[in-house]
């Protein structure tokens, strides 16, 4: 899955945030609930924000499920 393809409007079943600002709540529940697989990949997801560059697809699709 491309970067473009994950970040097209929530109607086409996609992000409807940024990846990063996601990423922030996700962490919080994840935090709370003990999920440390989570909060690693939220991590990476805030990391790769912050350096400008384009997390990995993998990370991705973990925020982006999170609460489906």
């Amino acid at each position: 899955m491309t970067m473009n393809a994950l970040l097209r409007p929530a109607g086409e079943g996609q992000l409807d945030r940024p990846p990063a600002e996601m990423a922030w709540q996700v962490l919080d529940a994840a935090n709370d609930l003990g999920d440390t697989a989570t909060v690693e990949a939220c991590r990476r997801v805030i990391d790769a924000d912050l350096r400008g560059k384009a997390p990995a697809p993998s990370d991705l699709q973990i925020v982006s499920h999170y609460f489906r």
